[in-house]
């Protein structure tokens, strides 16, 4: 979940597109793209997140999004490729 609150933006608004979460200086995510929830997901798994357990969890994205953001850039520069190819 990625609640509203200062130094945050959330899906919604301009100029911001519809899945786009971040802080105002820092890292960010459109929910929309390729690999970004899946980054998401993979960083609550390394922390400790069991989706075998049975219930309702949510989840501060928050707490998530500086690892995912990270994670969705080096995917994105790994498949650039070297430089000049």
């Amino acid at each position: 979940m990625f609640a509203d609150g200062p130094g945050r933006y959330i899906q919604g608004g301009a100029p911001f597109g519809s899945g786009d979460v971040g802080l105002s200086r820092g890292a960010h995510l459109n929910l929309h793209e390729p690999g970004a929830v899946r980054a998401l997901l993979d960083v609550a798994l390394a922390r400790g997140w069991r989706p075998e357990v049975p219930g309702v969890l949510e989840v501060d994205g928050w707490s998530l999004l500086e690892a995912a953001a990270a994670a969705v850039a080096a995917a994105r520069a790994s498949d650039a490729g070297p430089e000049g190819s």
